[in-house]
């Protein structure tokens, strides 16, 4: 499922309007994020902690930094477009993570962000039945506690200049059956307008 959301997340990242333009992926994890913006433009810069995955997002074409979230060794406004992809719903310091994820942006430069809601029902589709389906993720990989309270989210990230617009992101139920009948290779993720489970936030950077 995480190949199928980064294509959804790639969907919200606009062509490149300059030369040199820098795309930062924070929690790139394995590069997944890399093949569905390879026609974009942008110098895809990767950050995260894991050795093992940045390893492979290296073999996809991600210039990697080892570095945390929370600490993004990367200067002021450098980025044409921020992506914070699965990430935040494993942070301790929101606030802390979306203020490096803002500061690294040049103004008009573009916030991505897919994560997952801090309600009973980002719970339950996440963990109760998320990690039980075929292609979610593993047992345990979710602390429901740190999922994502939407207004806060809103909330902050405009207080560093960047005012989101937010939209459900949900499995097409027939591309899922022909995956598990294995008449499809991915499944599309659809926009809805529900927000209490996994959902997108995007917006531009305003000057302050």
């Amino acid at each position: 499922m995480l190949h199928w959301i980064a294509a959804a997340r790639a969907s919200l990242i606009p062509p490149a309007t300059r030369p040199h333009a820098i795309l930062v992926d924070v929690g790139c994890g394995a590069g997944l994020l890399a093949p569905h913006i390879a026609h974009l433009g942008y110098a895809h810069i990767g950050v995260d902690v894991v050795h093992a995955s940045t390893t492979i997002a290296r073999q996809r074409g991600v210039t990697v930094i080892v570095g945390d979230a929370s600490a993004l060794p990367l200067d002021d406004e450098c980025a044409d477009v921020v992506v914070a992809g699965e990430i935040l719903e494993h942070v301790t310091d929101l606030d802390r993570v979306l203020a490096e994820a803002t500061r690294i942006l040049r103004p008009g430069g573009t916030l991505v962000i897919d994560t997952i809601a801090a309600t009973w029902w980002g719970k339950f589709s996440s963990i109760t039945i998320g990690e039980r389906m075929p292609a979610g993720p593993p047992r345990r990989l979710h602390d429901a506690d740190l999922f994502v309270d939407r207004d806060e989210l809103i909330a902050i990230c405009a207080r560093f200049g960047v005012h989101l617009t937010l939209n459900g992101l949900r499995p097409s139920a027939l591309d899922y059956v022909r995956w598990l009948a294995q008449r499809r290779l991915d499944v599309r993720m659809i926009p809805t307008g529900m927000t209490a489970g996994l959902f997108q936030a995007h917006g531009k950077k305003v000057h302050m």
